[in-house]
């Protein structure tokens, strides 16, 4: 029987995989790490895995992680000569793509100023400029980004997309590799980061970036929190050329309840919500790997280690 082990800093997860896994993959032995039985694991299933616990598993042969980024895998490297894999599921892209929809429309629309004058009793309409007028950059083409931008233009909307290589999307005009990076900025009203964080993606959203963009133009944000400079944005939204940012991830989350980022105007803050694989899709794609490891055939979704993705 193949062993998983849960490594993860979340005891709720931990406690929710294990139903799935009871109810998808009872073929799987799903055990966490306080178990002797971990020592068996030929699996880790990880979400921020704390760090040395992989060192203790010599049985180790795979690492999963239980969402789409491996980034957080980098909380214990220990193991990193090992494969790793990602989860990839269809409704995490209809999820990030309603909460992309939601952000584009929000300031599309005006609803930020609208809100804003609910709170004065304040009765001022405002001219409604069409969709096709909205410039919206999406930073990562990837299975999510892509879905995205479609979705976007299909509504209507001036998408534009930017990747590592050269990507083809209907109705969407892609750019590619760091010479075309700031031909994609020029001009957005809305830049949406999608990325994967890497050493080449960390402090994208800076000061230069913002700079390259429309005035009044507003940031989402849900990759990962490192691709932010918070000084950046602050200083960006004080002067008037950022009008604001939606942002999902954080360098340290839960957001500690004094952090600046909760009061700062122009700001509007989700607690990791955007999309999230469900623990059944979780279960299955790990089973479906542990049986193929076992088979020696390929594995789905296997981590390229020099791209970090």
């Amino acid at each position: 029987m193949t062993t998983v082990v849960l490594l993860t800093n979340d005891t709720v997860l931990n406690s929710e995989l294990q139903i799935a896994f009871a109810r998808n993959a009872p073929e799987l032995k799903v055990v966490l790490p306080d178990d002797p039985a971990a020592a068996e694991a030929q699996i880790a299933a990880c979400w921020y895995p704390p760090a040395g616990s992989m060192a203790s598993l010599p049985n180790l042969q795979l690492v999963h992680s239980v969402a789409a980024g491996v980034d957080h895998l980098r909380t214990d490297p220990s193991r990193a000569d090992l494969p790793a894999c990602r989860v990839v599921d269809p409704d995490h892209r209809r999820g990030m793509t309603e909460y992309v929809r939601w952000a584009v429309l929000h300031f599309h629309r005006d609803f930020d100023r609208v809100a804003a004058q609910q709170r004065q009793s304040a009765w001022q309409r405002h001219p409604q400029r069409p969709a096709g007028q909205f410039r919206v950059g999406v930073m990562g083409l990837g299975s999510l980004g892509a879905a995205i931008a479609s979705d976007l233009a299909g509504a209507g909307y001036a998408v534009s997309g930017w990747a590592r290589s050269p990507r083809e999307i209907p109705g969407v005009i892609c750019h590619h590799g760091d010479e075309q990076f700031d031909g994609f900025l020029d001009g957005l009203d809305m830049l949406v980061n999608l990325l994967p964080l890497t050493d080449a993606t960390r402090g994208i959203l800076c000061s230069k970036t913002f700079a390259a963009l429309a005035p009044g133009a507003v940031v989402v944000n849900a990759g990962r929190g490192q691709h932010l400079i918070v000084d950046d944005l602050q200083q960006g939204l004080a002067s008037g050329h950022l009008r604001g940012a939606v942002l999902d991830v954080f360098d340290q989350e839960p957001l500690p309840v004094d952090d600046r980022l909760w009061q700062m105007p122009g700001v509007i803050i989700t607690p990791h919500i955007a999309s999230a694989a469900s623990d059944d899709c979780i279960a299955l794609q790990v089973a479906e790997n542990a049986r193929r490891l076992l088979n020696g055939e390929p594995l789905n979704n296997l981590v390229d280690p020099t791209l970090g993705y």
